[in-house]
């Protein structure tokens, strides 16, 4: 159950002009199905949808591709203000006859993930409709070959058999997407937004210039390239003025001290050290916020290293859980940091 605090913080953050939006910075989103009722936790309603895009062009948000706002990063360009990037990952055929014509309605670009087995399966696309997409302007990122679970699997083998199974996954990808589309994506999306430190390095050296997760957050120059948040729009999740909400977030700029990734050793509850810097926030309104959980305040634990710590009360539940950082900005706003945490 979602706690008051945190109700409370959406409902300030619906109170915020949209002169609010920082510059800077993007937000970016992560959809699945569209109109598809089947699978009401990955769905989002196209009347739902309509009314995002809409809102988008009604306040002038520039919505860009994924690459686009990559490109930016790695040329050490500021972001424009309002950025925005719509990303739907696996290539369900709903993207095709759901959000399609809304998007060529208002003319705003998406980055479409795909998996490349599943490409002509049941309710998947097909090679011939991607190629159509890719012409019409769509980027087509990589999301694996086979969809796995890359982190169970890196937990059961043996490191250097694991490189080589993950590497052969995403390389046969690759080329499946060179053969038909004529290129190789140079983004990766993680299956289930799930990575690792190790996964994170081989997305890397394969040549990748960044990598999409799915804990939910605000990109910045300062955001791991390898690892960026994307807020999920599915299920619950999928409303429209959870949108708007979000479209309102800052981006809390935190390092991350340790764990040195989201997977959970021994210790659960997971203890998160970091260090904020800047000093945008009002450090007496941090809060964390754990999912399933009541929320915890953030301890300092060294002021003069700007060192913080926090810990969940109890041990995370499920599969994948997060530790969401909030606080509310000197010159006002809701400042956001998640960080995912994965029990394989």
């Amino acid at each position: 159950m979602i706690k008051p605090f945190f109700w409370l913080l959406f409902l300030i953050a619906s109170l915020l002009p949209i002169s609010g939006v920082a510059a800077d910075q993007a937000t970016v989103f992560v959809y699945h199905r569209f109109g598809d009722s089947r699978y009401p936790s990955t769905n989002i309603a196209v009347d739902v949808f309509a009314q995002q895009l809409a809102y988008l062009k009604e306040h002038r948000y520039q919505v860009m591709t994924l690459g686009d706002i990559v490109a930016l990063l790695e040329a050490g360009e500021a972001l424009p203000e309002r950025c925005v990037a719509l990303t739907v990952d696996d290539g369900y055929e709903s993207f095709l006859t759901g959000a399609m014509p809304l998007l060529r309605q208002y003319q705003f670009p998406a980055t479409l993930f795909v998996n490349t087995d599943a490409v002509g399966g049941k309710s998947y696309l097909d090679w011939a409709q991607l190629k159509a997409l890719q012409d019409e302007g769509i980027e087509i990122g990589n999301h694996s070959a086979s969809h796995p679970y890359f982190v169970s699997q890196q937990v059961k083998m043996e490191n250097a058999a694991w490189q080589q199974w993950a590497r052969q996954d995403i390389e046969k990808a690759q080329q499946v997407f060179a053969r038909f589309l004529g290129r190789q994506p140079q983004l990766f999306a993680y299956p289930y937004g799930e990575y690792s430190s190790e996964l994170m390095s081989e997305i890397r050296q394969l040549g990748f210039k960044a990598a999409a997760a799915q804990q939910s957050g605000v990109i910045t120059a300062a955001a791991p390239r390898y690892a960026l948040p994307r807020f999920p729009m599915g299920g619950g999740y999928a409303t429209f003025d959870g949108f708007r909400k979000k479209l309102a977030m800052h981006a809390m700029t935190v390092t991350v001290v340790s764990p040195g990734g989201p997977l959970l050793g021994d210790q659960d509850p997971p203890v998160l050290q970091f260090k904020l810097d800047g000093d945008e926030i009002e450090l007496a309104t941090l809060r964390c916020y754990v999912q399933g959980q009541e929320t915890v305040l953030a301890r300092q634990v060294d002021a003069e290293a700007g060192l913080f710590e926090v810990v969940a009360t109890q041990p995370l539940q499920g599969r994948r859980n997060k530790y969401t950082l909030t606080a509310q900005g000197r010159k006002g706003g809701w400042y956001w940091f998640s960080q995912l945490w994965i029990h394989p």
